[in-house]
């Protein structure tokens, strides 16, 4: 596989509340690394009650728009948002997507509303199946909103299910919730993201893994963004080669980056 159609989707600045390095740091890392092109998507948590994300959102756009002068013909810099929770507040979404002019989007859900972060949860003082029949429900609401280019981490709470109560779930009782998520993203000509931040974690998969990546092709689907969900420099790309061979082996022939919210197809093999 040629290292020159290595881009990583999903990458996070010091502009994010939990990033660590600054835009331009991230780009010498990236060209350092021999990736083509990476997107600077950090958070915008809609439903957050202390973060600053008007701020931030604004700082980060402005680092991204100068990167992009700076490193022009030497590595494709995509400004782009991490949305998370914005259907817990959607005319406020639209606000923030109507204020700057985009390259990519990536959809989220990192809680349940009104609760913390899967990351924080104690998942012994909780059903389960309910969280995650919840979860499911509210990416398919997410799904249905259809502001976003690509779908993020779709099994975002295994992460934290395998990593700290070693549960490796069976999807299998919320594949009908699963099928609609991915058959409304089919519809709406939306891509699915590959993050491959859960092959350096105690899962060692990607989010989500093959089967449903699979399935995401066999409904018809078209469009597979990959990417490290990084928040260092010397994490980008980490993972993209992997998630782009897994892609290639469940139908796919291309991943997809984005220029001004409109998709760009790049083979994965030359």
């Amino acid at each position: 596989m040629s290292l020159t159609n290595k881009v990583d989707m999903h990458i996070h600045s010091d502009n994010s509340f939990d990033g660590h390095h600054s835009v331009i740091l991230l780009c010498e890392h990236a060209c350092l690394k021999g990736v083509r092109g990476i997107a600077i998507t950090d958070h915008c948590e809609i439903d957050s009650k202390t973060m600053d994300f008007r701020a931030l959102t604004l700082n980060s756009y402005v680092n991204s728009r100068l990167a992009q002068k700076v490193f022009s013909g030497n590595l494709i810099v995509m400004q782009g948002i991490e949305l998370g929770q914005a259907i817990y507040n959607k005319p406020l979404a639209e606000k923030i997507l109507s204020e700057f002019e985009y390259d990519f989007v990536l959809g989220s859900i990192h809680n349940l509303e009104n609760m913390e972060d899967f990351f924080f949860l104690d998942f012994k003082n909780y059903s389960v199946d309910d969280l995650m029949r919840r979860y499911f429900e509210a990416e398919l609401e997410l799904a249905q909103w259809n502001q976003f280019d690509s779908l993020a981490h779709l099994t975002y709470p295994l992460r934290y299910l395998v990593d700290r109560e070693d549960l490796y779930l069976d999807l299998k009782p919320y594949q009908k919730l699963i099928d609609e998520i991915l058959l409304t993203l089919v519809k709406n000509n939306k891509a699915l993201e590959i993050n491959t931040s859960g092959l350096f974690m105690k899962m060692h998969s990607t989010l989500p893994d093959a089967p449903v990546v699979r399935r995401f092709k066999e409904l018809g689907g078209k469009y597979i963004t990959v990417g490290s969900d990084s928040h260092y420099a010397d994490r980008i790309g980490n993972g993209i080669e992997e998630g782009m061979q897994l892609a290639k082996q469940c139908g796919f022939d291309f991943i997809t980056i984005y220029h001004k919210r409109e998709p760009v197809m790049i083979p994965i093999e030359d």
